[in-house]
């Protein structure tokens, strides 16, 4: 019976058919556009779709490229063993999206780069672009990894089908029509994918409200299993999730993502104007609500089913990222095809993000290392070199996802990956763009002690996993079991990290506590840190005393109401890059004296 634990039923011939005919639509969308752009050959419709990308297919290719299958299978997981407070992440998400559009789009729009890190270079140095670049290449192949793995772990539970043949078809799909098409097949299959992902949530959601005898039921039982105590105001930093952790931690979180991160990046200088790249933030922010919203109704109704008998402590399930799958092929299985529109919707969230990562990879090392070394290459040579990198990003990303599967609970693994490589970075960003006084020596010591310090605590945190004090889990029981040697018992949830590391000592040190920092305020750590580090380094290093720096490298007040500028007046390129007053690097031989009346110290202090 549902809800009562045990076997459940495997992958019906339906569902088989249903799973291949969706992925095979959606690699066959991908290329029907290569196809269909064949005659556009360049290295801007490879990485840029030629950019005459609109609002809407971007927007949705925004937020699949994030929604992936770690979405899919950890949101709903999370609101089961946590609750709702998850879901202040939608607050997270508005943040993130007017600072992005409002400050970042504009800046990279203007100066029509294809690679984000550009901008580190025209800013600081071709050192601070060279490591910036590397950490977003390591980022993104561990991120990949971990995605890829996420709905192999899913199709692993419901068809019993061997783990690394998932993994390796995963990355065949994506290599080949992300290889054949680039960034247009990767948004417009994107777009199929979305829709997907969001139908899989749905017949979870209807179909456990059936069962259960409304929404109303549903909530009325996430209430007395506590699961509607949303709003925690603790101001502990240790704690895992509070008001100010998902809010201030979850939106820096979230640019470091967005604005910053060349997957998505790419996607906003496609658009064809800036009003396009400014309207897809906005509109990819009420999908990432609306998805997030579905989510955490999928892990409530889960809870409301499996409320008498969880099946992770009853052993029907070997890790909290299958209880999605066990639920699905639980209470779906009677409808021929509806699981394999689930893990179809698992699995597209997976190729979008994958094909995205792959394509992003292939952008910065051709901009930030082929280019500058091999500068006469031929567009024939280019296309085929980029070719060629897909494929090899796509094998590695397959191999990281052996490293991804010790990583513990795939939806705070992926946030904690962000967070440790990114927050430095966006606070690299932040320091260039709203700072004149900042220098390239106070960008790289501020990013260098940054990261230490991030990687110090992400990885302690790894090793020493903040205790259930901090991580507040919510009791589940088994006493509705029919199949259990643990009846009549209630028990703590697990926390989220399912796996045991066989490298975490059985002893905490006294530093342990400080490794239960929130993951959600790592990337707000390392953000900060580059600020202020770099700052006063810049400032120590002759920073105030810089020549006249290009205004086009920084945020400027016409980035906020120029909302319908066209391309022509915003996003010059090449003109704007050529020009004499472009410097590279902030670094000037000439300088002003650093005092509280000069022009430059005040526009410094002022941003």
């Amino acid at each position: 019976m549902v809800g009562m634990g045990g076997p459940v039923a495997t992958f019906s011939v339906w569902d088989y058919v249903v799973f291949a005919g969706t992925i095979v639509g959606a690699a066959g969308v991908g290329l029907f556009q290569a196809f269909r752009g064949r005659k556009e050959n360049s290295s801007a419709e490879f990485f840029l779709g030629g950019r005459q990308m609109s609002a809407v297919p971007v927007a949705m290719s925004l937020t699949a490229s994030f929604m992936s299958g770690v979405t899919v299978i950890g949101t709903p997981a999370e609101a089961y063993l946590y609750g709702t407070s998850f879901w202040l992440f939608g607050i997270g998400y508005v943040i993130m999206s007017l600072v992005t559009a409002e400050i970042f789009v504009p800046l990279f729009y203007r100066l029509g780069i294809t690679s984000a890190y550009e901008y580190l270079e025209m800013r600081f140095s071709r050192l601070i672009r060279i490591l910036g670049t590397f950490m977003y290449t390591t980022q993104t192949i561990l991120y990949t990894g971990l995605v890829i793995y996420a709905p192999a772990l899913a199709l692993n539970q419901i068809t019993g089908m061997d783990l690394w043949g998932v993994l390796v078809a995963t990355g065949a799909v994506c290599i080949v029509y992300c290889t054949l098409g680039g960034l247009k097949a990767v948004i417009w299959t994107d777009v199929l994918q979305m829709v997907i992902m969001l139908a899989g949530f749905v017949a979870v959601i209807a179909r456990g409200a059936v069962l259960q005898g409304g929404l109303d039921k549903i909530w009325e039982d996430a209430g007395q299993g506590g699961r509607l105590e949303t709003f925690n105001f603790d101001p502990d930093p240790l704690k895992r999730h509070t008001f100010w952790s998902m809010t201030i931690g979850g939106s820096v979180t979230w640019m470091s993502v967005y604005a910053i991160n060349q997957s998505q990046v790419q996607r906003y200088i496609s658009c064809k104007t800036l009003r396009h790249a400014k309207m897809a933030l906005y509109v990819n922010m009420v999908g990432l609500c609306v998805t997030l919203s579905l989510a955490m109704l999928s892990g409530l109704a889960m809870f409301s089913i499996y409320k008498n008998c969880d099946p992770f402590t009853n052993g029907d399930v070997g890790s909290t990222d299958q209880l999605l799958p066990y639920l699905v092929m639980d209470i779906l299985a009677v409808y021929p095809g509806i699981p394999g529109l689930f893990v179809a919707a698992a699995y597209s969230g997976t190729l979008s993000t994958v094909s995205s990562s792959i394509n992003a990879l292939v952008a910065v090392t051709v901009e930030d290392f082929i280019r500058p070394v091999w500068k006469n290459l031929s567009v024939k040579q280019t296309t085929w070199l980029s070719m060629g990198l897909s494929v090899f990003f796509g094998a590695l990303c397959i191999g990281m996802a052996g490293v991804a599967s010790q990583m513990g609970s795939v939806l705070q693994a992926a946030l904690s990956i962000f967070g440790m490589l990114s927050g430095p970075l966006l606070g690299l960003y932040l320091l260039g763009m709203l700072f004149r006084t900042a220098n390239s020596i106070g960008g790289l010591t501020g990013m260098f002690l940054s990261l230490v310090l991030t990687l110090w605590v992400g990885i302690g945190g790894q090793l020493y996993p903040p205790t259930a004090d901090k991580t507040n889990p919510l009791p589940l029981s088994t006493t509705g079991c029919n199949n259990t040697l643990q009846s009549n018992m209630t028990t703590e949830a697990p926390r989220t990290t399912s796996v045991t590391h066989p490298w975490q000592p059985d002893v905490r040190p006294p530093l342990a506590d400080f490794y239960s920092l929130s993951y959600l305020y790592i990337s707000f750590l390392g953000a900060l840190t580059t600020i202020v580090i770099g700052l006063l380094v810049s400032m120590i290093t002759g920073g105030c005393k810089q020549g006249k720096l290009n205004s086009q490298l920084f945020v400027r007040k016409s980035d906020l109401v120029c909302f319908s500028c066209s391309r022509k007046s915003q996003a010059s390129g090449k003109t704007e890059k050529g020009a004499s007053e472009f410097d590279i690097g902030a670094d000037k031989s000439g300088f002003v004296h650093c005092d509280p009346t000069s022009h430059d110290f005040v526009e410094a202090t002022k941003l």
